[in-house]
């Protein structure tokens, strides 16, 4: 009888360990997400890597160089600007009411649209046959990240809401084929006044970050295969201390292995996730506690960084969150609404 007594309490402690149960909920949200609800803000031929939410408004950066406003309410979208001639507009912020569009293309360029509709241009000559790959703000604060010009990362700030930008005194030496990936404008972070981070990809892959804003940087090498399509896409810190490198290779997004790191102590050291994503992921995003990360086959969720269980099937570009939902953009000018995990 004791034998047996053990042999059933050690199944019913399997059964239901933390694993199990996250898996048997992981189910429930596929199925539930299958359903997930699909909205139109732009035709069949576009796709969005950027994503800024106010409010009600969800502001899309398009393939076509486009900038769309799409109303929750009434669920009718419209078009802000579009520039098709500088390329794709890869990653959209706001700072004090200011939208910026980013644009990735031969030549580095930034849209600026005020709330009463008028529309300038941030084009220096610096960033003329520069690819941008990445901007962010914590407000007056910004941080613009671009592909390397003569050896060196592309590395601009601002510190009066993006009114000026100048170059970060601290210079970041890149090997060759060393590069940032626009996967979806979520390859920088600003932590704070004066603490900058951002990654690398291609023929290696390093995080980088600053906390005497951009004079002078660390660098920590993260494990990834080097490839020209292969390396660390995006970045989230849920706070100072905690945070998750996503990316793999776009190419064979099926690949699990070494495509997700962790940190628990602000990005001195990171760890490859044990149990990770379902392959490659180009964007990863923190909501409540909780991480989701998405790519060409699905998105997927973590509490801690480490264990990743899938949440929704499909092709995913980027992430942000509205009305305390998930929004996911995909294929056909479209995006899905979800919501979170409880």
């Amino acid at each position: 009888m004791r034998s047996l007594t053990l042999v059933i309490v050690s199944f019913f402690i399997l059964t239901y360990s933390p694993d199990a149960q996250a898996q048997f909920v992981s189910k429930k949200y596929l199925r539930r997400n299958s359903n997930a609800r699909v909205s139109t803000f732009g035709d069949s031929t576009l796709y969005a890597r950027g994503i800024y939410v106010d409010s009600n408004y969800i502001f899309f950066g398009s393939s076509d160089g486009s900038i769309r406003r799409f109303d929750v309410t009434t669920q009718e979208s419209r078009l802000v600007v579009k520039l098709a001639m500088r390329g794709e507009t890869r990653d959209i912020e706001c700072s004090n009411g200011v939208l910026f569009g980013m644009q990735s293309g031969e030549h580095g360029m930034m849209t600026r649209m005020n709330t009463n509709g008028s529309v300038g241009f941030i084009e220096p000559k610096e960033w003329r046959d520069v690819f941008l790959d990445a901007l962010d703000f914590n407000g007056d604060v910004g941080f613009l990240m671009g592909d390397p010009a003569n050896g060196a990362f592309t590395l601009y700030h601002t510190k009066d809401g993006g009114m000026h930008w100048s170059p970060c005194e601290g210079k970041v030496t890149a090997i060759s084929g060393e590069a940032g990936f626009a996967a979806s404008g979520s390859n920088v972070h600003v932590m704070n006044d004066s603490t900058y981070m951002f990654i690398s990809g291609g023929m290696r892959s390093n995080f980088y970050k600053t906390e005497n804003s951009g004079k002078t940087w660390t660098t920590v090498e993260i494990p990834y295969y080097p490839s020209e399509t292969t390396g660390a896409y995006s970045l989230c810190f849920s706070d100072s201390l905690n945070g998750v490198i996503v990316g793999g290779n776009y190419k064979q997004p099926e690949l699990k292995m070494n495509t997700t790191y962790y940190t628990h102590d602000g990005g001195e050291t990171w760890y490859n996730s044990m149990q990770p994503p379902g392959g490659y992921r180009s964007c990863v995003f923190s909501y409540a506690g909780i991480y989701y990360c998405c790519g060409r086959n699905g998105i997927d969720y973590s509490r801690d960084g480490e264990n990743w269980f899938p949440f929704a099937d499909g092709t995913f570009y980027a992430l942000n969150a509205c009305n305390n939902q998930l929004i996911a953009t995909i294929p056909y000018g479209r995006f899905q609404t979800f919501n979170f995990v409880e």
